[in-house]
């Protein structure tokens, strides 16, 4: 059997300085360790950071300098337009003019049956006959007291009792003559005539329909929506028979944003096209302006005359009005992706020179679909957010995406800052 190897006995010493350059290792990788977490936390605190700062697109407001005019739509309604109403009750006897027809003025439309009123005619002459005949006994009586008071056969007092009994029926005789006076004029409201020429545009009644005397209300021109006058509610009191309007000359009713009202003063040239004669064109003039501004729609109501001798506009109709501006207006516009509408209003998102979001509240001069032209609020070097995200509020950091390029190499006018147009 071979010799067992003897065992070396190790120091304290070397066990110590094993352990402490053990121990020094640990710590070099621990320290290492922390260090090595401590700048991946920082850098992905960093890309954290920067990705929470957002991309967009910028541009510059487009501009539309030299616009000489200014297209808006209209309504067209007749110069004079009257609802006739019975003022008798009765049973419609006849009509003579249907819709569409021409009619001068005092023409016959319609004639009214009242049996009701003809009987309160003839009580009524009935009751002028009976005072008048007593009104004419007192007089024959006043005058023969008075006969007798100079002859001293009666007294004074008796004679002026007789005189004041003759004037009291005096009084009731023309009392019962301005009955039988308002009766004939309520019968000759029995008949429907033209108030002035025109063309009949609406018939409400038949013969033999019951008709209830009395008159319409709520007849008039709304201006806020540009509608001429027409027939309103009746309130129970009575129903339309037909309606009169003058279409020989025709009102055309625009709301003009508040901007241009400056611009569109009375005797402004205009040219009036609808859809139905396609190519054909109306010139006609402004003739006056509401001189205020609708707070709801922000515009104002502009009245414009344009002769209809032809007969080819129709009242009612949508048209197309087309104002000459007498000076250039330049007016600025956005995308629509561009506008924001929060409870603060309607703004637009811009970027200043320190990539700083600036909110800036604008009002809307035309919409015209993608394209928005502002009335006030923006300046025409500001750098416009295209589609601002959700959220953004002024003092924000953005940043500005990369101009994009076309096809053919060229920067694309979205992100160039160039405009619109």
């Amino acid at each position: 059997m071979p010799p067992e190897m003897p065992i070396k006995e190790v120091s304290p010493r070397k066990l110590r300085g094993a352990a402490i350059v053990a121990a020094v290792i640990v710590t070099i990788i621990v320290i290492t360790g922390l260090v090595m977490r401590k700048s991946d936390d920082k850098q992905l605190r960093d890309w954290t950071d920067d990705q929470a700062i957002p991309t967009v697109a910028i541009l510059k407001p487009g501009k539309r300098g030299n616009v000489a005019t200014l297209d808006l739509p209209g309504r067209l309604e007749p110069f004079s337009n009257a609802s006739l109403y019975a003022r008798v009750s009765g049973y419609l006897k006849s009509w003579k003019v249907d819709i569409g027809k021409p009619v001068k003025v005092g023409q016959l439309l319609a004639e009214i049956e009242t049996p009701d009123l003809d009987q309160q005619l003839l009580q009524g002459k009935a009751d002028l006959a009976s005072a008048e005949a007593t009104a004419a006994l007192a007089e024959i009586t006043a005058k023969r007291w008075k006969l007798l008071v100079d002859s001293k056969y009666v007294s004074k007092q008796a004679a002026d009792e007789k005189i004041a009994d003759f004037m009291t029926k005096q009084a009731l005789a023309q009392s019962a003559r301005a009955n039988v006076d308002r009766l004939k004029t309520l019968k000759n409201f029995a008949r429907i005539v033209a108030p002035f020429d025109g063309i009949v545009t609406a018939r409400g009644t038949d013969i033999g329909a019951l008709i209830n005397g009395g008159s319409g209300s709520g007849v008039g021109i709304s201006p806020g929506t540009g509608t001429g006058s027409g027939a309103g509610s009746t309130g129970g009191m009575g129903q339309e028979l037909f309606q009169i309007s003058n279409t020989k000359k025709l009102r055309v009713y625009v709301n003009v944003p508040q901007t241009y009202v400056p611009s569109i003063r009375p005797n402004t040239q205009a040219k009036i096209t609808v859809p139905e004669r396609p190519g054909q064109s109306y010139v006609a003039a402004v003739a006056s302006s509401a001189q205020a501004v609708d707070m709801a729609s922000g515009s104002t109501l502009m009245q414009i005359l344009v002769d209809n001798a032809e007969g080819e506009l129709l009242p009612g109709a949508f048209a197309n009005v087309s104002f000459e501006l007498p000076h250039d207006v330049v007016v600025l516009s956005v995308p629509a992706s561009a506008l924001m509408f929060d409870k603060a209003g309607l703004r637009v998102a811009t970027v200043g020179a320190d990539n700083k979001v600036v909110l800036k509240t604008v009002t809307i001069l035309r919409d015209l679909g993608k394209i928005i032209e502002l009335g006030s609020g923006l300046a025409p070097d500001d750098h416009i957010i295209e589609s601002p995200p959700d959220g953004i509020a002024t003092g924000d950091t953005v940043r500005i995406a990369q101009s994009a390029k076309k096809p053919d190499g060229t920067a694309n006018t979205r992100s160039n800052g160039k405009g619109l147009y």
